[in-house]
């Protein structure tokens, strides 16, 4: 039995670190700045989205997400707004691929200022619904039985360490001199990727 809580622990944070570290808004949000504009835009940006992973994390331990994730007019409200911001940031970057071919290069970007960076990555996670079902499907399945008092809190530090673990090394990686090498070459068609992926997550939450 002593042994159980480490064995469900390990579980709950391998499937943790597959949905977070999943294809999705935040992953491509953070892939194209870490990208374009370097590590520490990509660490700001990281920190914008396990600020939103504090919050999420603590309404799924509270129960509260189980709740919001039911649906209703909150979730639907939710998830036009995501949508219309999503399609912005798609916007944004398809807009950044025209105007490239009016450039000799592809330069940082000026007018993304440092609160802009963490801003782009909190309101990223914090407004996807998404993330508050997904929370609610597996806290609840983690949390039936009973347990200690310092359970609900490892899971929460569980969420929020591997997001601020994974997307750092990620951000990391980003920088690679090959990789930042085959962006300068490419980043343009990288970007109009980014975008119509943006679209086509928000055309899906704008249905779903």
């Amino acid at each position: 039995m002593g042994a159980q809580w480490l064995m469900d622990w390990a579980l709950f944070a391998g499937v943790m670190a597959l949905g977070q570290f999943s294809p999705g808004p935040d992953m491509i949000l953070l892939t194209r700045i870490s990208l374009k504009d370097g590590c520490r835009a990509g660490w700001l940006v990281g920190l914008g989205i396990v600020t939103g992973l504090c919050l999420h994390a603590a309404l799924a331990i509270g129960g509260m997400s189980t709740l919001m994730a039911r649906g209703g007019f909150f979730e639907k409200g939710l998830s036009v707004l995501s949508a219309c911001y999503l399609a912005w940031l798609g916007w944004k970057m398809v807009d950044g691929f025209v105007a490239s071919f009016r450039e000799q290069s592809l330069q940082p970007s000026d007018e993304e200022g440092e609160g802009n960076w963490y801003l782009k990555g909190l309101l990223c996670n914090l407004l996807n619904p998404k993330v508050v079902i997904f929370f609610a499907g597996i806290t609840t399945l983690f949390l039936k039985e009973e347990r200690a008092g310092w359970w609900p809190v490892l899971l929460w530090v569980t969420i929020v360490g591997e997001g601020l673990f994974l997307w750092g090394c990620w951000v990391v990686l980003l920088q690679n001199q090959k990789i930042r090498q085959f962006y300068a070459k490419k980043g343009r068609w990288l970007d109009l990727g980014f975008g119509i992926g943006l679209w086509i997550l928000a055309g899906m939450l704008f249905c779903y």
